[in-house]
């Protein structure tokens, strides 16, 4: 019925219509004609009068001649205002542009309201030799040196950029005051430009930055590499530009990689072999002067600045876990915590620049990412960019993951292996898959790590594009609880709290009948059997701190070695930062494995010269056995502290 009376309607309309229309001219219309190129205008430029802002797209030339495509975004009524700085890989034009609009709050990112909001003139640039930039891009190019043969790099381009930005011909509107701000990649350059600062740069937040791809952030974790960050080289380094990365084959990216064998095989397969800085990891795939000479951490200390500086990183950071506590520690170290700051959130990477009311299915006190960007970075830019009231940021805010608040500590952390006021305590792996504070009788636990057969990071089938990469880290540990080869070891039921708050400890004794092997050791906290509040949280395994080790740096980190088969070896390793709660009811887990694929690349377990290079003959089973109890009892290092810690905060 309702068709017809459309059609009838249709139908009317058309009856109405005059049989023929015949054009009216007016007298002095011209005809229309197209232009010589067809219908698409040479430039077309869309009216900004209603704009609130300007968008000002510019190329700032550097010491050595090379200019840098820079956007700056301004509003039309600025006058002096201070600027905050962004040096990006991933294309300044589209970084500074969330939308179309007329309005300078909905078109930058989200992570820039406060700063719109405040007055602020906002600037993104690409860093030389991508998108609109000129010049050579070299990934983490290193600092002026041995591995640095120009006279340029991230800190002079960083310190130019500054230059011109202050120079008021060039940006009239500013007050002179630049801060930095970035997260990931971006952090890196921020943390680069903290190395030789400008004078006008009075403030900086490197967020989740890659300060050592080795030891624990992008590329490796204590040697083990990171197979789910390979696909960044291909869209990264293939292009100048955006660009594609190879297909990996099916769906299920465990048997992928497992079905091409090495990391290498791989390279060859998608082409990689053809990109520079594949080639670079391959020549250096142990912690030799390549990765030495870059490590950020021991330059900012050997450089430190008077930058006033806020340290980002999240609890459960899939990227980038390592730099940020990495770096605020050496400097520290040095006695800069005047001027350093630390914040560990409940986030996975950059999540600090969208929303942060819950990781995975833990909901958060409010929005915890909205809370850092407006409780402790504005404020702090505010103070040193615009002259506001001065504030006081603790040395260490982190985020209370077992109680779900803020925790605001004067000193940090409150028990470390020397120089804290509590000592670690070791929690000891037990038979019969126990676990406690007391040392047990000698015993031996054993499982065959097959590589055919790797620990799956995530239940299968495993993706990388299937929407998990961000929360994995707080992924249920049961879906591999069981394995006969993961060991789990757990204590009764706590009757009272036990409070964690620094970095644990793996301190694992083992022997295998392979020559190389790797270590997974994870702190789990066990929720109890029943949540009638939400059923499917009961005996949820969440890991609060996890890593893997390459067996074969156990020595050295530079000079791999095979290891002895069948000789108890001990295998010692920091795990991540926690500031965390096990609450009455629950249970502390520690698992051990030997692989978490594809995630990071197998071990093939027969020690080869370069893993890289592996070839599928190489891959064997091996029986590992964990020690426990008498003089080589393995364990786990934990940062007990007492429960009530009101003592130590800032009010």
């Amino acid at each position: 019925m309702k068709i017809t009376l459309a059609l009838l309607a249709v139908a009317g309309l058309a009856v109405a219509a005059p049989a023929q229309q015949t054009p009216t001219k007016s007298a002095d219309a011209a005809p229309v004609a197209s232009a010589p190129g067809g219908d698409i205008p040479a430039k077309f430029i869309p009216p900004t009068m209603a704009d609130d802002y300007q968008r000002r797209e510019v190329m700032i030339p550097m010491r050595d001649g090379t200019k840098l495509f820079t956007v700056i975004v301004v509003a039309k009524n600025a006058k002096n205002a201070p600027i905050v700085l962004t040096r990006t890989p991933y294309d300044a034009g589209s970084r500074a542009k969330r939308t179309t609009s007329s309005s300078m709050l909905s078109t930058l990112p989200l992570a820039d309201e406060m700063f719109v909001r405040n007055g602020y003139i906002r600037v993104y640039q690409d860093i030389r030799g991508k998108y609109g930039s000129e010049g050579d891009y070299i990934v983490t190019r290193p600092v002026i040196g041995p591995l640095n043969k120009t006279k340029v790099d991230h800190v002079t381009d960083a310190y130019d950029t500054i230059d011109w930005l202050v120079n008021k011909a060039n940006l009239p509107e500013s007050n002179g005051k630049v801060g930095m701000i970035g997260s990931s990649y971006e952090g890196f350059t921020v943390a680069m430009a903290l190395l030789g600062p400008h004078p006008a740069l009075k403030v900086a937040a490197p967020e989740s930055p890659m300060i050592d791809g080795w030891m624990g952030d992008d590329w490796f974790h204590y040697g083990a590499f990171r197979l789910a960050n390979i696909a960044w080289l291909g869209g990264q380094t293939g292009y100048k530009a955006k660009g594609s990365v190879p297909p990996t084959g099916g769906y299920d990216d465990y048997d992928n990689f497992r079905d091409i064998g090495s990391a290498g095989a791989w390279a060859d397969k998608s082409g990689y072999s053809q990109l520079p800085y594949w080639q670079k990891m391959l020549a250096h795939p142990s912690y030799d002067a390549f990765w030495q000479g870059q490590a950020l951490d021991k330059l900012l200390a050997a450089n430190p600045s008077n930058v006033p500086t806020i340290w980002e990183q999240g609890l459960w950071d899939q990227e980038d876990m390592y730099g940020a506590i990495t770096a605020w520690e050496a400097l520290k170290a040095k006695g800069k915590t005047g001027n350093n700051f630390l914040v560990m959130g409940p986030w996975r990477h950059s999540q600090i620049n969208r929303e942060g009311r819950s990781l995975g299915p833990f909901q958060w006190r409010g929005d915890t990412a909205e809370q850092f960007r407006e409780e402790m970075v504005l404020p702090l830019f505010n103070q040193y960019l615009k002259d506001g009231p001065a504030v006081t940021l603790p040395a260490a805010t982190i985020y209370n993951t077992g109680e779900n608040h803020w925790d605001r500590f004067a000193q940090w952390p409150l028990a470390c292996d020397q120089g804290c006021a509590s000592p670690l305590k070791p929690i000891y792996l037990q038979g019969s898959g126990g676990l406690g504070f007391e040392k047990a009788g000698a015993g031996e636990d054993s499982y065959v790590s097959d590589p055919a057969k790797p620990v799956p990071h995530l239940p299968r089938p495993v993706n990388f594009g299937d929407g998990r990469w961000g929360d994995w880290l707080v992924s249920d540990q049961r879906g591999v609880d069981g394995r006969t080869d993961v060991m789990t070891y757990e204590t009764p039921i706590l009757s009272e709290a036990v409070r964690v708050s620094g970095a644990p400890i793996a301190d694992i004794f083992a022997k295998t009948t392979g020559t190389d092997g790797d270590f997974v050791v994870k702190v789990i906290d066990v929720y109890p059997d029943e949540n009638a509040t939400d059923p499917k949280m009961g005996g949820y395994q969440l890991p609060i701190s996890l890593d893997i080790f390459r067996g074969r740096y156990r020595d050295s980190f530079a000079k791999p070695s095979a290891i002895p088969a069948g000789k108890v070896q001990r295998y010692k390793f920091r795990l991540p930062t926690v500031n965390h709660v096990f609450q009455p009811g629950h249970r502390i887990m520690v698992q051990v494995q030997s692989s978490l694929f594809p995630l990071y690349d197998r071990n093939p377990q027969k020690f080869v010269s370069n893993i890289f290079l592996a070839k599928k003959s190489d891959y064997t089973k091996a029986t590992v056995t964990i020690e426990r109890g008498g003089a080589q009892a393995s364990a786990v290092w934990l940062p007990v502290v007492a429960v009530d810690q009101s003592a130590a905060m800032v009010k």
